[in-house]
């Protein structure tokens, strides 16, 4: 019977780990590298490896114990193909239980009770319960899906400062100052959209929302048009007596201002963080002690 067990968010950015025991109580933190099992499954096996043993070494444990105790990994990509069935058989942990991001994320911030979430971060997903049950969407990545991530909003930029260096569109002082930063090359930006990263797109998104917020055309049209992406997605999940949404995720204050007022009224703020959600589930498995997934 395990003592302690590892709650592990694998986000697009970066991957947090925490040491927790049965009553949910954190005692130790690790953080790693990306872990986006779609774009680099090596990598992002490795990073969460790291970041388990850099939260054991922080509850004052031995790193060695990965191989000892069981994990609850919480990551974007789990609910495609066999990634999550790939990603449990190749970690080290005594049980790896993987489920998507959406699902800690739906835990973190509403616990047992019902609700709906959207995570916007590097990527993006919602995830609902109603009367116990859980309905999710999104997740796809942001090369077919993931509107609204950090991701697609870098994508959008790209893809807009091309359009207007060929004066198919209009150029804006983002656009400008993008076009700017790649030695006014566009060749130079389709170079750098083949071999990047999702990480790499989403670092963009804070210079979308920034000039949004100043009033730059290019800039309210991305930020607008994944507003719209969200007021889709929360009424797909919506229903009459919902008792609330909440936002989570790098990018969440940021898209405050650019919801629709009904999804405003219902917002909440979350009982906690992403993590917060994967050591919920992963202190679960140490009171049924059964290994059965959360």
């Amino acid at each position: 019977m395990a003592e302690f067990a590892i709650g592990i968010d694998g986000g697009g950015t970066s991957c947090r780990a925490a040491v927790t025991d049965r009553m949910g109580k954190v005692h130790g933190i690790g953080r790693a590298g990306a872990a986006n099992i779609l774009s680099d499954l090596e990598s992002s096996l490795l990073n969460i490896v790291e970041a388990a043993r850099q939260a054991l070494a922080d509850a004052g444990l031995d790193p060695n114990l990965v191989d000892r105790l069981p994990a609850v990994i919480g990551t974007a990509g789990a609910n495609v193909g066999d990634y999550g069935k790939q990603v449990e058989k190749a970690l080290p942990f005594a049980g790896s239980h993987v489920v998507t991001d959406a699902t800690i994320a739906l835990q973190g911030a509403f616990g047992d009770t019902d609700g709906i979430i959207g995570a916007f971060g590097t990527g993006s997903v919602y995830n609902a319960r109603r009367n116990g049950i859980t309905a999710g969407i999104g997740g796809w990545g942001f090369i077919v899906g993931d509107q609204a991530s950090g991701a697609r909003l870098g994508r959008d930029l790209l893809e807009r400062t091309l359009l207007a260096h060929d004066k198919v569109r209009s150029h804006s002082a983002l656009t400008e100052k993008l076009l700017a930063e790649f030695n006014s090359d566009p060749e130079h930006i389709v170079e750098f959209a083949h071999v990047s990263k999702p990480k790499d797109f989403a670092r963009y998104a804070p210079v979308v929302f920034e000039y949004a917020a100043n009033g730059d055309s290019v800039g309210v049209d991305i930020v607008t048009a994944a507003a719209g992406a969200i007021t889709e997605s929360l009424d797909t999940l919506l229903w009459p007596e919902c008792p609330s949404i909440c936002l989570l995720g790098g990018l969440a204050n940021a898209y405050r201002p650019w919801l629709n007022a009904r999804h405003k009224a219902l917002l909440a703020e979350p009982k906690g963080d992403v993590l917060r959600g994967a050591v919920e589930l992963a202190a679960k498995l140490l009171i049924s002690d059964t290994g059965a997934r959360p």
